[in-house]
């Protein structure tokens, strides 16, 4: 009984954390839950494996920790930096720790909880049209969240519950990935649509290196590059008013993170290439102190000078921003090129999953391989598993405890 009562609370603590990310936009409250909770549900053993991906992100942090000795920040900025790094270790934590306290049977909690995120974002636009008339898209994104990859994961899961050996009714099956789809279109997020094709392609088996899966990646790389040439000439204007905002937003994906050239007087080639314009700065001024800055970085408690004040998405004026979009820029920053380097190893140790006759194990490998290919992406433009609002750190924590539970469950029955 008492064991049973555990799992009940450890359910709804995981339904907490994540929750907590799309109802409080707070974000020292977020870590406060997510390190109470890792606190309470902390294990004396782990896998050797999943200590392997800790301890790349914990070293990400000491090089940091070490660099810090080196320069002068205060004190505020220097925790915040802290928890900023902490979070994705935190998140791993949560959805291990969690899903080996209760069992195979949390699959089922972590894709109610996205059914219910989902649902409440679908509730939150509903509103927002029907009583506020908002029907701009970047307001309604603003009200709505700019996206969740959580729900992609849990979209994932459903299509292919066959494999994974999920046990919902096709009614509740359907109903549910109708809800998440919805929610995840209705986010008009780019990086959701790559990542539910990466994810996508991943479970097909289309990153393993053979005839098929080139033939395959490369006419959908031909069929995006025709969709993206279509949408280029169609010449989508900024404040384009519904859909055509987004198509704008596609249009300028590719020039937003890789141009070299920025004009920061023209308020129009600022905002619309903002993320190059950190980038470029970001290594203007660490390479600019020399090859142990480079190597190491600023440390905890660095800040790249703007040099104007910017709106953040949270609705703060910042000239001295601590965290940037691209997480190998800001762990350039932290930890210089050393944490970039730790950052590729625990995405390198991600993809490297071994092929297994076990059809659940397999299917999880297709996954984290495919999240590893995600991670790539996400890192560049959104801080992956680093962004304040990240919950996909719980759903991989959670993968790689749910593959050594079923592990061990062969072991026994052979």
């Amino acid at each position: 009984m008492v064991v049973v009562f555990n799992k009940y609370i450890f359910k709804y603590l995981l339904a907490i954390c994540l929750l907590v990310l799309i109802l409080v936009n707070n974000y020292e409250l977020t870590f406060f839950i997510w390190l109470i909770t890792t606190l309470i549900s902390l294990r004396s053993k782990y896998s050797v494996i999943f200590s392997k991906y800790i301890l790349l992100l914990l070293l990400v942090i000491l090089v940091a920790l070490l660099s810090t000795f080196f320069s002068d920040f205060n004190l505020y900025n220097s925790i915040r930096d802290l928890t900023y790094l902490l979070k994705p270790i935190l998140g791993l934590l949560i959805g291990y720790n969690i899903c080996k306290i209760v069992g195979k049977e949390l699959i089922y909690s972590i894709i109610n909880i996205g059914v219910l995120i989902a649902t409440i974002h679908l509730v939150v636009l509903l509103g927002a049209f029907l009583f506020f008339g908002i029907k701009n898209l970047n307001e309604l994104r603003h009200i709505g969240g700019y996206f969740n990859d959580y729900e992609v994961y849990i979209l994932i899961l459903l299509l292919f519950k066959g494999k994974f050996d999920i046990e919902i009714s096709n009614n509740r099956s359907k109903l549910f990935i109708l809800i998440l789809s919805a929610s995840t279109i209705l986010y008009f997020a780019r990086t959701n649509i790559l990542q539910f094709f990466i994810l996508f392609f991943a479970m097909k088996g289309y990153f393993e290196l053979n005839i098929k899966s080139i033939k395959v990646i490369s006419f959908f790389l031909v069929l995006g590059l025709l969709g993206y040439a279509a949408i280029y000439h169609s010449n989508p204007v900024r404040q384009g008013k519904g859909i055509e905002g987004f198509l704008y937003k596609i249009k300028m994906a590719p020039i937003e993170a890789f141009k070299t050239k920025i004009n920061k007087d023209d308020w129009k080639d600022f905002n619309d290439n903002y993320r190059s314009f950190e980038n470029i700065l970001t290594v203007r001024q660490v390479t600019s102190k020399g090859y142990l800055t480079i190597l190491f970085g600023e440390g905890i408690g660095s800040t790249i000078d703007i040099g104007r004040e910017v709106w953040t998405n949270d609705g703060s004026l910042v000239r001295y921003a601590p965290i940037l979009h691209n997480s190998y820029m800001t762990i350039f920053l932290k930890s210089g090129l050393i944490g970039v380097f730790l950052t590729f190893a625990f995405i390198y140790l991600l993809f490297r999953q071994k092929k297994s006759e076990h059809l659940v194990i397999n299917s999880i490998n297709y996954l984290l391989i495919g999240s590893a290919v995600f991670l790539i992406l996400s890192n560049w433009v959104f801080m992956g598993l680093y962004l304040k609002l990240d919950n996909k750190s719980i759903f991989l924590g959670f993968l790689l405890c749910y593959k050594e539970l079923i592990i061990k469950e062969k072991l026994k029955l052979s």
